[in-house]
Formats: structure tokens, C-alpha cells, sequence
């Protein structure tokens, strides 16, 4: 093979490891050699065109309770997606239901990202459990005001006017969240979260 074109083949495939988790697989794949998270990548909060400046997100959640991110205006809000197969999701749900739990100004909703019976996700999350909502969403119809994640997991920081103030991909932490909160002119981050 040619010596550019061996480069290149060798740019694409570092280049797909940034993506926590490919949405196209069912399964995830192998550990990583280090047991430290790859750090999320931040990215712009700026909306890409197709996304608008203030998302709607109406929702039915596991709960059969509806979810309006309407009316969490005044509130910091969390939205996660993020599936059952992926380990990085996984690792970071524990942290994501700790920061729900501690903190009254933000809120967190989990958008599961697979096709997935109800009754399968209620027994998953018996296993692991949340505090905050979550929501099973159409692969194939995903909410319109989201860009389809490129990969999982894919964390949307809304701020309380309810506007995107941060977009993370890959596995987020509390210190992530509240530093991204304190750099758009909220309450500055706690050493409660961890």
C-alpha cells in the first residue's frame, strides 16, 4: 500500500477512536488498556445549522410521565444520550444521578439511544439504577431539535434561558458539568460532585 494512503487509513482509524461508542454497533467494543475514561471532547456551543439556539424536547419517559424541556426553564438541564451497550455510558451514569441528586439547580434526563423494549430497559435499569428520567428514543427518528449523535455518549449542557450552552461527546463527569455551568455565568462548580 502506498505510504500516504497507509497514513491516511492510519488518521481515520485514530481519528475514529475519539467517538466513546459507534451507535451503529450492538455490542460494545473492546476495554480500553487503561481503566481512566477518555476525557469528553467539548465542543463549540454554538449550534450546528441544523440545531436550533433553544431545542424543544417533549418526550415520554419510562416512568409514562411526559418530559417538556420547556418547562425546565430556570433550571440547568442535562440531556444525555447515551444506550445499554455502551461501556462509557455506562461508567458515567453513576456520576450523572449523583450530580442530579445534589444539586437543585440542575437537572438531568437520559435519552437512550437504541432500539430497546420498555420492559428490557426497566429491568436494565433495576440493575442500574438513576434518579433522573429517562427516555427511550427512535434511532431512526431521533428528537428533531438534537443532532443525531455521532457517538455515544452525546451530553447537551442547556442553560436556564434554554438555550445550548455546551455539547460534549463522549463520557462526561460532574466536574465537566459544572465547570461548563460556571463557564457560561452560573453558580460556580462545588467540590460536593465528584
Amino acid at each position: 500500500m502506498p505510504r500516504p494512503l497507509t497514513m491516511l487509513l492510519a488518521a481515520l482509524l485514530i481519528g475514529g477512536g475519539l467517538a466513546a461508542c459507534d451507535p451503529g454497533s450492538d455490542t460494545p467494543g473492546p476495554a480500553p488498556a487503561s481503566t481512566a475514561p477518555e476525557p469528553a471532547v467539548a465542543e463549540a456551543p454554538m449550534p450546528e445549522s441544523s440545531e436550533p439556539a433553544i431545542p424543544s424536547l417533549q418526550v415520554a419517559t419510562l416512568a409514562g410521565e411526559q418530559y417538556d424541556l420547556a418547562a425546565r426553564r430556570g433550571q440547568w438541564v442535562v440531556v444525555n444520550f447515551w444506550a445499554t451497550w455502551c461501556a462509557p455510558c455506562l461508567k458515567e451514569m453513576p456520576e450523572l444521578s449523583a450530580l442530579d441528586a445534589m444539586h437543585e439547580h440542575i437537572e438531568v434526563i437520559g435519552l437512550a439511544y437504541e432500539e430497546i423494549d420498555p420492559a428490557a430497559m426497566r429491568e436494565f435499569l433495576d440493575e442500574h439504577p438513576v434518579v433522573y428520567p429517562v427516555a427511550i428514543v427512535d434511532t431512526y427518528a431521533p428528537p428533531a431539535d438534537f443532532a443525531t449523535p455521532r457517538g455515544l455518549p452525546m451530553t447537551y449542557l442547556i442553560a436556564p434561558d434554554g438555550r445550548v450552552a455546551g455539547k460534549f461527546l463522549g463520557p462526561v463527569t460532574a466536574h465537566d458539568i459544572e465547570a461548563a455551568i460556571a463557564a457560561a455565568g452560573g453558580p460556580a462548580a462545588t467540590t460536593e460532585a465528584t
